[in-house]
Parts: structure tokens; sequence; C-alpha cells
């Protein structure tokens, strides 16, 4: 099976000048773990995760202020992707490798979902792959 099969055609993106109260609400409100970060051009820049706000708040910062720190200042500039024609296998792999919860889903150059560590268990779980 494929990326493309599984992946979710929906990509949550917010603006790297909102704050980590908006991403957060953002994120609850939508029932997911992370929202991409593009540029003017669609070019993706960073992703913002539960992760990263959990390692802003556990920090040795007294005064942090979570309605003035904005999503670019904690964000993970580095986005991993994979091809939609991809393996599940190699997105597992890739996933636990870069230890990230998601992958941005690329064909042709252009970003058309996301593939996430619980779309892959639900295939497994809904499979009859023999684990044991």
């Amino acid at each position: 099976m494929i990326v493309r099969n599984i992946m979710n055609k929906t990509i949550y993106s917010i603006e790297h000048t909102k704050t980590v109260r908006e991403s957060l609400k953002m994120m609850y409100q939508l029932g997911i773990g992370r929202l991409f970060v593009f540029d003017k051009q669609n070019n993706p820049i960073g992703v913002i995760s539960y992760k990263d706000i959990l390692v802003l708040l556990g920090s040795d910062e007294t005064s942090i202020n979570i309605d003035t720190v904005k999503v670019s200042d904690i964000m993970t500039d580095m986005v991993t992707t994979i091809d939609a024609s991809e393996s599940i296998q190699n997105a597992a792999n890739l996933i636990l490798r870069a230890d990230i919860s998601g992958l941005l889903v690329t064909e042709n150059g252009e970003n058309i979902g996301v593939i996430t560590k619980t779309d892959i268990c639900r295939i497994v779980s809904m499979s009859d792959i023999k684990l044991s």
C-alpha cells in the first residue's frame, strides 16, 4: 500500500506571525497535533506541533506568554516530506527516524496531503497483518 491511499488530503496550516495560543486553539478545535507553515509561494517553511508547545512550556523561562510568542519563534523549521507514491512502510520508517508525528505528502513538487502516525496505526489495526 502507498502513502496516497491513506493520507489526509486536507493540509491544515497557520501563518508564522500568529501566536502560540492561536495555534494551540486551532489544533484543539480541529483535533490535530500539528500545523504546517508555508511562505507566500506555498513552500513549507515550518511545522508547529503540540510537542513544540510542550517544550516551550517546559523550558526554564519563567515568563512565557503564549499570547505573545509567535509560531515562528518555536516552530520546527525543517519540514519532512514524502512522495505520495512511497510505501507506507517507508513513511513509518521516516517518521520514526525523524521522531516526528507526521509527514507532508508531495507529488510533482506540490503539497497534496499529510500522513501521520495515527493514519499508519489505523491501517495496521484494520489489516490482517500478524504482528506476533
